[in-house]
């Protein structure tokens, strides 16, 4: 039977080959160590469940919610730009919740995209700051690019090869999956061009609370004249660990928020309200919640970085996110990342993230998520010495158990 027009456009899903083959082998009894997906293992702080928990049992609160997110819920995120970003929104036309910062993606590229229309999109990234906007009937066009001095100049190339004209320009640091952070020099002359080309800027800042060394991550809306322009996605997922309460914000231009808004009235009725109650009095917090997170992300950073170096395999330090961005080995990189990836679940009992399911030009790296706790952490890097020494020996012999089946 024929696939419908919208499937036929998604290509297989990679990481569901790992997913997979992880199910099979803990079947057999494998002790997995999974640093694949960038699912937080830390549990959510204490005072935010309990402030749940007191919200859930007024019967009021099992109603229909609100679409765009109760009035607190959008003066706490409105309050925490101010805090965090020196950044002033008005609650009520510059901010609306979301499902988790993925949703939202997925509604503004239904909210703006027209058949057709070109959207700048750095490669790898995100999946869904790409298929977001395939699935809405626009076209990427791909960039390989960092927040360098060659970002301006390949933006201008995409520009220049693009008809018609983009329409909007998507931006993630720190990225998902290379853990690169930008500056506000760098978001200052991006602006300066986007706005000059008349093009819209997505930023994705889900990661601005996980940062190690040296200055918080910045916002795009920080750089005066941005609202104008951009609309930016944050996520508690990470922050507070709360990836299954599924809240994120968008927040920014009157004109993209709108339209954003009215896309998600037609779609859901917002978030349970208790959830919406308990995420804002964490955004109300104090911040110590937030520095707890960051501080065991940063040591099991180091853990990783040392313990998987003293393994042979050199992974450069993040300076942000949950993620590192991990050359493959150079005897294995000719398999790709896919390939490789199979490698480590069958071979050493640890999943990564195989760099070819963030974009083709992921292929020579995995993503390492830091969701396992450092012991963990020196257990899959023990595991994994074991299979670089093995394989050194018997570079012909170590192929993936499923190239047999």
């Amino acid at each position: 039977m024929e696939e419908f027009h919208k499937v036929r456009r998604l290509p297989p899903y990679v990481f569901e080959q790992v997913n997979r083959l992880k199910a099979s082998a803990r079947s057999r009894g494998a002790d997995i160590i999974d640093l694949g997906m960038g699912n937080p293992d830390l549990p959510t702080p204490k005072a935010i469940v309990d402030k749940l928990c007191e919200v859930v049992r007024d019967p009021r609160t099992h109603r229909y919610s609100s679409s765009r997110g109760i009035p607190g819920l959008r003066r706490a995120q409105a309050a925490y730009y101010q805090r965090r970003f020196g950044v002033k929104l008005n609650p009520d036309t510059q901010v609306v919740a979301t499902l988790g910062s993925k949703e939202g993606f997925a509604n503004m590229a239904q909210a703006i995209t027209a058949p057709g229309d070109v959207i700048l999109c750095p490669n790898p990234t995100y999946p869904i700051h790409a298929f977001g906007f395939i699935m809405s009937g626009g076209v990427i066009r791909s960039l390989q690019v960092e927040p360098d001095d060659g970002f301006i100049p390949a933006v201008e190339r995409g520009i220049r090869h693009s008809i018609p004209k983009p329409l909007a320009l998507i931006l993630n640091y720190p990225s998902n999956p290379t853990a690169l952070v930008a500056s506000l020099d760098f978001y200052k002359d991006v602006v300066a061009f986007a706005k000059k080309n008349d093009i819209i800027i997505l930023s994705d800042l889900a990661y601005s609370e996980i940062y190690f060394d040296g200055n918080p991550p910045p916002s795009v809306l920080q750089v005066p004249g941005a609202i104008d322009i951009c609309v930016e996605f944050t996520s508690m997922s990470k922050t507070f660990s709360m990836p299954g309460w599924r809240m994120g914000f968008a927040v920014g231009n009157e004109r993209l928020i709108s339209a954003l808004t009215r896309v998600k009235s037609y779609l859901d009725y917002g978030a349970f309200t208790p959830i919406q109650v308990a995420a804002a009095y964490a955004l109300n917090g104090d911040g110590a919640d937030i520095a707890e997170v960051r501080d065991i992300y940063h040591k099991r950073r180091d853990v990783m970085v040392d313990a998987f170096g003293r393994a042979g395999w050199t992974i450069p330090a993040p300076a942000a996110s949950m993620f590192a961005w991990a050359p493959i080995p150079e005897p294995f990189r000719h398999l790709g990342s896919l390939e490789f990836s199979k490698l480590l679940i069958e071979h050493a009992d640890v999943a990564v993230a195989p760099g070819v399911g963030f974009g083709e030009h992921g292929d020579d790296f995995v993503r390492v998520a830091l969701v396992e706790n450092e012991h963990r952490i020196r257990q899959a890097a023990r595991n994994i010495k074991r299979f670089l020494s093995t394989s050194a020996k018997q570079p012909n012999n170590v192929v993936p158990l499923s190239a047999h089946r």
